[in-house]
């Protein structure tokens, strides 16, 4: 090997070794459990356009562990409506306390949200003091009614959430800020429940414990654990402080999440000169206008229009990406990092309030500080979390510079008068103009070749040749939020049905928050199984924010909003495809933190895959598949600005980390101080003065990524190494790839929170991960040194 080689190869090798010392070093804490959180993967796409990146679920307090899955009540394979085996009443008269098959989405009303939660925890609450009177530490004594008693209060809690985030109203929000410290309530009350706690310690130091099966085992830690974070063994006037703070958690991070859905509903900017929209596609024009007809101005067209901008996804990345006018650019990006700063809709003080109050938090429980509560029922440690991001944040640096420099003098070579002066709102207009000079692509000319009904029927095709499931329509089996809501089933190679999952892809910036993410509405579960059935199956809802149909058009996507779909549906399969008939730990359930993007990432690699990807692009118009041409450009580009958005994703996870490690939310410096301070380690223009992103950084606010952000890089890694197997089986080798497949559902998909997540992965993979995949597939390998 010539010494040029070596000294090319020795950084490669140097990057690897740590990264892979940080991944092993973290195999100590593989037993350490999750948060059984119900996934909800708020996916802002993380791409140049956006603030955020892919996210999770509205439960941002540890109110109750056991209340974080949103299981439902019953599900049998046929469907039919069966008594709920422990729901022995009905409401005629509130649907909330029903019972059924499907949540019944279209008939919920806000008028039925506080007297039904009101009557449901007061008949659970009964239940709860019969289980402690009862109880033994015995699975049929403790687990079985546990499992029981939350799982009715998880549907119809469930379903009240779920209403808020895709069809919210003010009657709503009132109806579910009247009610919410009764639910909040009983959930402490459960969590901190002390015959339940010895009841699993009990088990835990019982002679039958090694006859225990995998996931029971991990179920009894988990609980133990949870437990203890949610205060059981605090006393009297601590555990009062303890609560106190955990309603006030609640409320805020609602609060938050309100603030910056009213905040972007709030900037409409009415565009009446074309000169202004130069440069807008006529899929972006033609959302304009219809949304200035929605909003009374009866007349407009996409040519004439007039128009009306908002800070909606698909308004907002069409300005950022392609409008000539830079003031409009200014503007809109201004509009939507200042989102939730300032006037009524301000979410500063909620966010001090709110890291206050997490402190407060960590300190009762006897941690340093908040991240060491969220890391306790992850993979990792602050101290490998901090050690992982810098190394990465290295890899990504000469990138990321290169990225920067080639942008700015491609604007200069085009004669941009600001090619001098490239500000924030300049980055991504001319990062995507010298995309499309450098690949000779348009991601605007490429939706007609991504048409949604026909995005589906490949990712369909693909999911059937890679796990062996077949997916149908299933419209009008269950009741919906919306006429746009899909509803498919889920069948075996058998035909049988083994799960179903809703589908809602279009943007409603009048109700529906933004992002994309998954949820379980049902999970798998052997106690609640229906009579006559084996087990109760799974069921899940995807959620996205794409541009709707406009006029006769269907829904035109970008190849980004592709990969949005391929990831969502990646966390469903995880979902839907599981073996495990424990309920607690099926799914997406009891899997750490750090793991749990990993189908998700998985599935955006077939984005890219040449048989996928052209089985699925199809113009719309006239049935031409894309050429392959295209593809190869695709492909090409895949890794384009690849340092840059790693960056980005470093820097909201190093502020996560910071905000909850070394902040001090009393001190003299501002959260706003601490973001400047990681943006000026990971990007190479100035922090912009006015960045205000916090106040609508919702993952860590208003989700479930406190102290968490970071699981984003962490998954990738795996899910990196995941697709390699299958690059080395041979991606065009059809067996070898329904052999890797298959393996894939058997170990990644099927086992859920049964195992840890490395001997999981380890199952799969035939061995420890490694970090050399990630490298390869983001294009961060070592910079060729100067000759």
């Amino acid at each position: 090997m010539g010494q040029r080689t070596t000294r090319l190869l020795l950084p490669l090798i140097a990057t690897s070794a740590i990264l892979l010392l940080t991944m092993l070093s973290l195999r100590r804490f593989s037993l350490t459990r999750s948060l059984p959180i119900s996934l909800s993967l708020l996916r802002q796409q993380s791409k140049p356009s956006l603030s955020l990146s892919c996210p999770v679920l509205p439960l941002s307090y540890p109110f109750s562990s056991y209340l974080r899955h949103r299981s439902t009540p019953i599900c049998a394979a046929t469907m039919a409506s069966h008594s709920h085996p422990s729901a022995p009443f009905l409401d005629s008269d509130n649907p909330l306390l029903s019972d059924f098959a499907f949540p019944p989405f279209d008939v919920v009303e806000a008028k039925h949200v506080q007297p039904g939660i009101k009557d449901l925890i007061r008949r659970l609450e009964g239940d709860l003091v019969e289980l402690e009177t009862t109880v033994e530490p015995t699975w049929p004594k403790l687990v079985e009614p546990l499992e029981r008693i939350v799982d009715r209060l998880q549907v119809v809690w469930g379903v009240v959430n779920h209403l808020k985030s895709v069809k919210d109203s003010s009657d709503l929000r009132s109806a579910i800020e009247e009610i919410q410290p009764e639910k909040v309530k009983f959930g402490l009350r459960l969590s901190q429940s002390k015959p339940i706690y010895e009841a699993f310690k009990s088990i835990r130091n019982s002679p039958s414990w090694e006859s225990l099966t995998d996931a029971r085992k991990r179920i009894v830690e988990d609980k133990i654990k949870e437990a203890v974070l949610d205060g059981v063994a605090l006393e009297d006037e601590k555990r009062e402080k303890f609560n106190e703070i955990q309603q006030e958690l609640e409320k805020l991070s609602q609060k938050f999440s309100e603030n910056v859905l009213d905040a972007t509903k709030r900037f409409q900017k009415l565009i009446v000169d074309k000169k202004e929209v130069e440069g807008l596609p006529a899929t972006a024009l033609g959302l304009a206008a219809q949304t200035a007809v929605s909003k009374g101005h009866e007349n407009a067209t996409p040519e004439n229009g007039p128009w009306i901008i908002t800070l909606d996804a698909p308004s907002y990345m069409a300005v950022m990406l392609h409008a000539c006018n830079r003031s409009l650019r200014e503007e809109v990006y201004k509009a939507y990092i200042t989102r939730a700063s300032s006037g009524d809709l301000d979410n500063t003080d909620i966010i001090t309030q709110i890291l206050k109050l997490r402190l407060q938090k960590a300190k009762l429980l006897g941690y340093n500080n908040y991240a060491e509560v969220s890391l306790a029922t992850k993979m990792a440690t602050v101290e490998r979390v901090e050690e992982l991001l810098e190394k990465l944040r290295v890899a990504s640096w000469d990138h990321h510079v290169k990225d920067i420099e080639e942008m700015k003098a491609f604007a200069k070579e085009s004669g941009a008068p600001e090619a001098n002066d490239i500000d924030h709102w300049d980055v991504n207009f001319w990062s995507e103009r010298l995309r499309e000079a450098k690949y000779d692509i348009n991601e605007e000319e490429l939706r007609p070749y991504f048409a949604l009904p026909k995005v589906l029927d490949g990712l369909f095709t693909l999911a059937n040749k890679l796990f062996g499931v077949s997916i149908e329509a299933a419209d009008g089996l269950a009741p919906v939020w919306n006429p746009d809501v899909r509803f498919y089933c889920v069948k075996d190679s058998s035909g049988q049905p083994i799960a179903y999952f809703y589908f809602d892809p279009y943007s409603r910036p009048a109700e529906k928050r933004g992002g994309a993410w998954m949820d379980e509405v049902f999970a798998r579960s052997r106690v609640l199984a229906p009579p006559g059935a084996p087990v109760r199956l799974p069921i899940a809802h995807m959620v996205c924010n794409q541009m709707p149909p406009v006029g006769d058009k269907p829904s035109l996507m970008t190849f980004r909003e592709v990969e949005t779909v391929f990831h969502e549906f990646g966390h469903a399969l995880q979902h839907m495809l599981t073996k495990q008939d424990e309920g607690l730990v099926a799914g997406i359930r009891g899997i750490e933190w750090d793991a749990v993007e990993l189908p998700s990432q998985f599935m955006e690699n077939w984005c890219y895959h040449k048989e996928t990807l052209l089985g699925l692009a199809k113009h719309y118009e006239t049935g031409e598949p894309l050429p392959e041409e295209i593809y190869s450009k695709l492909l090409a580009a895949k890794t384009f600005r690849a340092g840059s958005l790693s960056l980005r994703q470093i820097r909201f996870a190093s502020v996560d980390l910071e905000l909850h490690t070394t902040f001090d939310p009393s001190g003299d410096l501002s959260i706003f101080d601490v973001d400047r301070k990681v943006a000026e380690r990971t990007y190479i223009l100035p922090p912009f003065p006015e960045d205000r992103f916090l106040c609508s950084f919702s993952h860590i606010f208003a989700g479930g990524y406190a102290a968490g952000y970071y699981s984003y890089k962490w998954a990738e890694v795996l899910s990196a190494d995941a697709f390699s197997a299958f690059e080395d089986a041979g991606l065009e080798d059809d067996k070898a790839i329904k052999e890797t497949g298959h393996r894939f559902r058997e170990t990644i998909l099927a086992l859920g929170g049964g195992k840890s997540p490395l001997e999981v992965f380890v199952a799969f993979r035939g061995r420890e991960p490694s970090p050399e995949p990630l490298l390869r597939h983001n294009g961060l390998l070592p910079m060729p040194a100067s000759a």
